[in-house]
């Protein structure tokens, strides 16, 4: 595991705290804005700030329709399915819930990439990580709850079916696009995503309005240029310096920062067993990383 400098440490922090402000900036936006249009203008922004950044760089743009199919498919695993599943999501659940969910991305990841790759097999470590990761999820959402079926245990079904699609989205990346820079993978996919949502979002909700509310333009540009594009050149940034191991550490830390930033902007509040299984839920993530388990058997007297 790479070791992580003080410099690279507190990126990771900086990349969690913008994650986690995510969560709050589209809940205010959705105040006004219809959840597909505020997709709609996060993948539009994001993608004309990356390819920006791609034509500064000088990096030479893929021209093969592979490539480009390929960006289609990574677009609606990663960007159209679990932006559109997570933002409708948030109309009837709170900002911290979906962010507790959000982090079983993670599980899901092991448990898909065990299935479709022969080195990501899953290890008896592994398994329990991710069983105490099942276990967390099943009791942030309550299985009760679930049983009922009202707009609220649905909301919860969706932001989980987003995490789902984030998972596989990695896997789609593993397999077709780790050849590419990321930057312009990254671009390449959002371009693809707005060329579905903006149509989509004209069909279903008609012309975007043009006398937004302040905080609602400060939200959108928060969550598409800050939390979507310079969050992907940093996630990229401390991908390259520390590993996918250690930028894991985030899914730990974004959860928090967005349930006190709900509790903080929008007076909510949780119930004890959302708290009770982000406790498993971030167990089963130190269980997956590992790190834990070596300095407590180091430490363990022979």
């Amino acid at each position: 595991m790479t070791t992580i400098s003080n410099r690279v440490w507190a990126e990771l922090v900086l990349l969690s705290l913008i994650w986690g402000g995510s969560f709050l900036a589209i809940r205010i936006a959705l105040d006004e804005l219809p959840f597909v249009t505020s997709v709609a203008h996060r993948v539009f922004w994001a993608a004309l700030a990356l390819w920006c950044t791609v034509w500064w760089r000088g990096t030479p743009v893929p021209r093969s329709s592979r490539i480009w199919a390929s960006f289609a498919i990574m677009g609606i695993l990663n960007n159209v399915l679990p932006f559109s599943l997570m933002a409708w999501g948030q109309l009837f659940i709170e900002t911290g819930l979906t962010s507790i969910l959000n982090a079983a991305t993670a599980i899901w990841g092991v448990l898909i990439a065990a299935l479709v790759f022969r080195d990501e097999r899953l290890t008896l470590q592994r398994g329990i990580g991710v069983a105490l990761g099942f276990v967390g999820v099943a009791t942030a959402v309550g299985v009760s709850n679930l049983l009922s079926l009202d707009l609220r245990s649905l909301a919860q079904i969706a932001v989980i079916a987003g995490t789902v699609s984030y998972a596989f989205a990695g896997v789609w990346a593993r397999a077709k696009l780790s050849d590419l820079d990321p930057i312009v993978a990254a671009a390449g996919m959002l371009t693809a995503s707005a060329c579905i949502m903006v149509p989509a979002a004209l069909v279903i909700d008609g012309a975007p309005s043009t006398s937004l509310q302040t905080s609602t333009i400060l939200a959108v540009a928060y969550y598409s240029l800050i939390a979507t594009a310079l969050a992907y050149l940093l996630y990229y940034r401390i991908l390259a310096q520390a590993g996918a191991g250690n930028v894991l550490l985030c899914t730990l830390l974004i959860a928090p920062i967005a349930i006190v930033l709900g509790a903080l902007v929008r007076d909510e509040t949780l119930d004890t067993q959302a708290y009770f299984g982000f406790a498993l839920l971030g167990l089963g993530l130190v269980v997956l990383d590992g790190r834990a388990l070596r300095v407590f058997a180091k430490a363990k007297p022979s």
